[in-house]
């Protein structure tokens, strides 16, 4: 039996503001994904810390459940060793990344706020992989414009997620394709924004919304224009675009 007008303009209208991390059109699907695939499967240590998280008053920044137990099983998939995350709030995606890598991997991390970092700190110290992370304190763009400069570490990154300030992903990515290996990764989240980009003039939509969705739009163009990499945008979580560098 076909929906109701009523019942169509109801759902539209949950999903024109943040609900929850997918953009699936069902919440009960969406339910039903994370109830039978990832919750099953999820870490106790991610599970901990999601919980931790989820009481946090900027809980909406967190990496979703789902999104956490692609990038474990990605980073498997391409056997990174060597990776970096700009944006990691208290660490959730981290924890999925810091879980996939061998013993001797490594992460550089790089938030502005080391406090929530500190405050997932106790549960990825408990699950045996803090040694793997190397946290920075600050922004970002400073950082890897000294690794640049340095001339050392081009080339050398198999994985990289951004997590972070929107306004800056298109100054991220000029860097950061100098950074990632041929053959490597870097992954971009939150590129779907809410559904925003494709909402009209007139959208009801949050203030931070609207504000950062020009600069996600300005990125997806820029990415699916960029000869350097092959892409591939998901609709997990918050939509996530995938670049492998080829050249």
């Amino acid at each position: 039996m076909a929906p109701t007008q009523a019942e169509q303009q109801t759902q539209a209208s949950r999903h024109q503001e943040v609900g929850h991390k997918s953009l699936l059109q069902s919440d009960k699907l969406y339910q039903y994904i994370l109830e039978t695939s990832v919750y099953p499967r999820e870490p106790e240590a991610m599970k901990e810390l999601r919980e931790l998280t989820a009481k946090h008053p900027w809980n909406l920044m967190t990496t979703s459940a789902d999104e956490g137990q692609f990038l474990n099983m990605l980073l498997k998939l391409i056997n990174a060793k060597n990776t970096m995350e700009i944006g990691v709030y208290t660490g959730y995606s981290l924890l999925a990344t810091a879980l996939a890598l061998p013993e001797d991997g490594k992460i550089l991390a790089m938030d502005i706020n080391r406090e929530n970092y500190e405050l997932g700190l106790p549960v990825i110290q408990k699950a045996g992989v803090a040694h793997k992370i190397d946290f920075k304190e600050g922004p970002a763009l400073p950082v890897l414009d000294q690794m640049i400069e340095a001339g050392t570490y081009h080339g050398t990154f198999d994985f990289i997620f951004v997590d972070a300030d929107k306004d800056n992903y298109i100054n991220y990515h000029k860097r950061l394709i100098e950074l990632v290996k041929v053959g490597g990764v870097i992954g971009y989240d939150n590129t779907l924004w809410n559904g925003s980009v494709v909402a009209p003039p007139d959208a009801p939509l949050r203030k931070y919304v609207l504000y950062y969705r020009d600069f996600v739009l300005e990125l997806n163009k820029a990415l699916a224009a960029d000869p350097r990499i092959e892409i591939c945008q998901l609709p997990v979580g918050d939509g996530i675009t995938l670049c492998r560098r080829i050249k």
